[in-house]
């Protein structure tokens, strides 16, 4: 997750200096007034990532209360700071605004982080679709889907992705595409510490299923 921060706070900088650095080398007002636009532009993109970084940090909820789920999922989309068309990648959320949850807020938005942040990055180089869609199923419970049309996971694979430490992204050719095999095994002990599961289904070539279940809001 450092990684992709960086990696997004540089795409945000990197255009930022060059208007000022050119501006600056040749006395150009109009360059100037350009880079003052983009960096009034780009200062609230990182204010707001920054902003939703540190109140996953904090985490001062400890217990479970009543949340919306759409909130949930759009918290932890808003965390990502780049924009997924910027990927070429779609985003659909088909959650009913009026669906409720019983979790910790912060932990659950955890989880949807890490999942998202997978399938953006199985999605990096090519057109996309992230599909995050949630229902009601038996025991009082919500089964949240996360799905995308990325590169997906190899079937031996599968039995070990929750496993700490194992990761199919490890020798990336980017640091934001790297993990450390620790984010699954991490997000599937919080879903466990809610009385829930986590479970994946991939096709390798055509996209990856995470589905969570949680309680409802009684």
């Amino acid at each position: 997750m450092s990684a992709m921060i960086a990696h997004e706070f540089n795409n945000l900088f990197t255009p930022v200096m060059a208007y000022a650095r050119q501006a600056l080398d040749t006395g150009d007002v109009d360059l100037m007034k350009k880079a003052l636009e983009k960096t009034l532009a780009h200062i609230p993109i990182i204010r707001g990532m920054c902003d939703r970084i540190v109140g996953l940090v904090k985490n001062g909820e400890t217990g479970r209360s009543r949340h919306s789920l759409r909130k949930l999922v759009e918290d932890a989309l808003g965390c990502l700071g780049r924009d997924p068309a910027k990927d070429n990648i779609a985003v659909n959320i088909q959650v009913d605004p009026q669906l409720e949850v019983a979790v910790n807020g912060h932990q659950i938005q955890q989880v949807l982080l890490n999942l998202i942040l997978n399938a953006r990055q199985a999605m990096l180089g090519r057109r996309g679709r992230l599909t995050i869609d949630a229902e009601p199923v038996a025991g009082g419970r919500v089964a949240v889907h996360v799905r995308d049309s990325g590169c997906g996971i190899r079937e031996e694979d599968l039995p070990r992705i929750f496993e700490p430490f194992f990761s199919t992204k490890q020798y990336a050719d980017r640091p934001d595409k790297r993990g450390l095999g620790l984010g699954l095994t991490i997000c599937r002990d919080i879903v466990e510490e809610h009385g829930g599961e986590l479970t994946v289904e991939s096709k390798l070539g055509e996209g990856t299923t995470f589905t969570l279940t949680v309680p409802a809001a009684e």
